[in-house]
């Protein structure tokens, strides 16, 4: 019974939270507010595979961006060369003084082939590096330093490479995605419900995954990896794929961004915006994969609240949030209903009396 009554309340939940999302906020916000909300929500599905990496795999990634990025640049290429016209450079290259297309670019001329690299870049990068940390048994502090230095690395990389990245510009001046044109109010709210939609999808298969065998599995890794080892199984390889699907979701967060926001830079991509979405997912409540959508939203949210009203100190304001968020609700705000409950049940089973136990233990003598 408790069970059927759990899954009832998730299932209204998640019909309260669409009809939010897909009715109450297209009817009711401004074209501007909508799109932050859909950039919000582009940041909500990065940290949706935080979520499984983290707080399912007990894998601190703080170099999503990278991940971000490839699905990112992979769909600004994309937009670029179908602006520009067959056998036509991107503009930022006549600027740097380019005349002939990188080899790296051509394939990106096709629909198709943009689409799959959002995927596959990510996907095989982190399959690779998977492979080879998790295999040397590298995990903890250790991990989340060296996702850490690969995303400064990427942004190193990505400002030298001025002719075939736009350097520290970045790709931006997008004008049309895929028929939409950027510019008209009608297609933004299209691209919002896209995004929506691709952030529904992602979470429902995650909790499918978290409900299989493999997400137990990848929990009980998370608990005690080497106790999953002498069980006969190889939690380098739960780990290695929890990471790419993580990778993969940070992928096409990225890819929506670019249409959404209209840019994709260096900036967007390095250690403190990698570090924000795992704030992000903790100030949610990393322990839920709804929790890290929350936190995304959240946070984005009192950022740019924060930035609006008070441009001098709202970094100042964010950071008291994550303090107070951390120290009064350490499983996160959606595990702060939780906490409370367990705080009650704690209370009601203290022992209820008004005598002293000397005074209890005298009486109880003398009887």
């Amino acid at each position: 019974m408790n069970r059927l009554t759990k899954d009832w309340r998730k299932a209204v939940g998640l019909v309260a939270v669409a009809v939010l999302v897909f009715a109450v906020a297209p009817a009711t916000l401004s074209p501007f507010r909508l799109e932050l909300l859909a950039k919000y929500l582009c940041f909500a599905i990065a940290a949706l595979g935080i979520g499984l990496a983290w707080g399912k795999g007990g894998m601190l990634t703080l170099g999503q961006g990278v991940f971000f990025g490839l699905g990112g640049y992979a769909m600004a290429m994309h937009l670029k060369l179908a602006e520009a016209g067959p056998g036509k450079l991107p503009d930022f290259m006549l600027w740097s003084g380019v005349e002939e297309l990188p080899m790296v670019w051509e394939p990106f001329r096709q629909p198709w082939f943009a689409l799959s690299m959002v995927v596959v870049l990510p996907g095989v990068t982190a399959t690779l590096l998977g492979l080879l940390v998790f295999g040397r048994r590298v995990r903890g502090a250790y991990f989340a330093i060296l996702t850490q230095a690969l995303a400064a690395a990427f942004v190193i990389w990505l400002v030298g490479q001025q002719a075939l990245t736009g350097g520290s510009n970045g790709l931006t001046d997008f004008s049309t995605f895929f028929g939409l044109d950027l510019a008209a109010e009608q297609d933004q709210r299209i691209l919002y419900f896209v995004v929506a939609i691709v952030l529904g999808l992602l979470y429902l298969g995650f909790r499918q995954i978290v409900a299989s065998r493999f997400g137990r599995l990848l929990v009980a890794v998370r608990d005690g990896e080497d106790r999953v080892r002498f069980l006969g199984y190889d939690p380098a390889l739960v780990k290695t794929a929890a990471f790419t699907l993580s990778a993969i979701s940070a992928g096409i967060a990225g890819a929506l961004f670019v249409p959404v926001v209209g840019i994709i830079s260096p900036a967007l991509l390095g250690v403190v915006p990698s570090l924000e979405l795992v704030f992000a997912v903790a100030v949610g409540g990393r322990y839920a994969l709804g929790g890290a959508i929350l936190g995304a939203v959240l946070l984005n949210y009192a950022k740019t609240t924060f930035s609006e009203s008070y441009a001098d100190g709202w970094l100042y304001l964010q950071g008291a949030l994550f303090i107070a968020v951390m120290a009064f609700a350490p499983r996160g705000v959606l595990g702060l209903t939780r906490q409370i409950r367990d705080a009650i049940a704690v209370r009601r089973k203290a022992p209820r009396t008004n005598v002293p136990v000397a005074a209890r233990t005298a009486e109880e003598g003398v009887a």
